[in-house]
């Protein structure tokens, strides 16, 4: 058995329950209603209840492991916020009706954690791709455990991705540990394990590829110029979150491309440390655009890396070549 099987079944136990109150509130209070275009209350109150179902689910198993999380629950002490504060609590109590105010409030505030080099501790995103939630579209509940500096464990629950390509249902959750080779599993079906691996694909000119949907995540025109230097001649694939990690662990695309929009961002680790884990566990590869490992040790940002290249491991220098070639760096 592995070393972290325990981590790794409260894990995917806790995506899980987080994955049934994003779908509730997608359902009630996205899907089939017409939101005001600077509406975010909808992810935002998904963002709150993911991230309460999952810490303390992984506190009441493993109170000595901190978090780094990207909500707080600061604002729902505002006033303005009241209402907001009581949708988040309704749709709690949907899925774990033993969860009290004080509860739910205490498990958002788990993430405060600073991260770091030493010891571990869990890594979450609770809602990875915040406009494709709003558009009924892709977003990822990204979970990983950081020790020493790098990720061990990573799990990603994937409620609108398809299980296998053209298929019509949806709801896929990937995993890995050490010691526990990377598998997919329907959402809503547990033990329906299936190996997960990178594409075969051994040459760049025949690479499917993957970026983000919104150009302010990654500047699509520097795709477009890495990719005519590979010679590749498919079109991307866009989706949102950290499901296109997903699409390249399990062989669906070749490569994900992140390129910088701006001087000086600082990629976030929850945004990164459960797909890079689960692409490299898979047998890919995944670097920043210098070629550097993301080096997850120094808090809660990736500040010595710049942009990332996720590929399966097969033609991944020529990629950094292309990037160099065409001075996107």
């Amino acid at each position: 058995m592995s070393l972290y099987q325990q981590e790794l079944t409260a894990a995917i136990q806790a995506v899980r329950k987080a994955a049934r109150v994003t779908a509730a509130v997608r359902r009630e209070l996205v899907a089939g209603h017409s939101l005001e275009k600077n509406d975010r209350s909808p992810v935002t109150i998904a963002d709150y209840g993911a991230q309460a179902l999952i810490f303390h689910d992984l506190h009441a198993v493993h109170p000595d492991i901190p978090a780094v999380g990207e909500e707080d629950a600061g604002s729902l002490n505002d006033p303005d916020h009241a209402e907001m504060r009581q949708h988040l609590l309704r749709f709690v109590e949907q899925i774990d009706s033993g969860l009290s105010e004080d509860e739910v409030i205490t498990a958002i505030n788990r993430g405060n954690h600073s991260g770091g080099a030493e010891d571990r501790f869990w890594s979450l995103d609770p809602i990875d791709g915040t406009k494709g939630f709003l558009r009924d579209e892709q977003y990822a509940i990204a979970l990983a455990l950081i020790e020493n500096g790098k990720p061990v464990l990573g799990v990603l629950g994937c409620p609108s991705l398809p299980v296998s390509a053209g298929s019509q249902s949806t709801g896929c959750l990937f995993a890995a540990a050490e010691g526990v080779a990377p598998f997919a599993e329907l959402l809503s079906e547990p033990d329906t394990s299936q190996p997960v691996q990178t594409s075969a694909t051994a040459s760049a000119d025949q690479a499917v590829f993957c970026e983000s949907v919104e150009s302010g995540h990654s500047s699509h025109s520097a795709s477009a110029d890495i990719i005519q230097a590979l010679g590749t001649t498919s079109e991307p694939l866009r989706m949102d979150s950290q499901c296109k990690y997903a699409a390249v662990a399990r062989g669906e695309a070749d490569l994900y491309l992140r390129l910088p929009t701006r001087p000086g961002y600082e990629e976030k680790i929850w945004d990164h440390a459960a797909g890079a884990y689960l692409v490299g566990a898979a047998g890919g590869t995944v670097t920043d655009i210098e070629g550097r490992p993301l080096d997850f040790s120094l808090g809660r940002t990736l500040k010595n890396n710049c942009g990332i290249v996720a590929s399966n491991g097969k033609f991944h220098s020529a990629v950094l070549d292309a990037i160099q070639s065409t001075g996107n760096v």
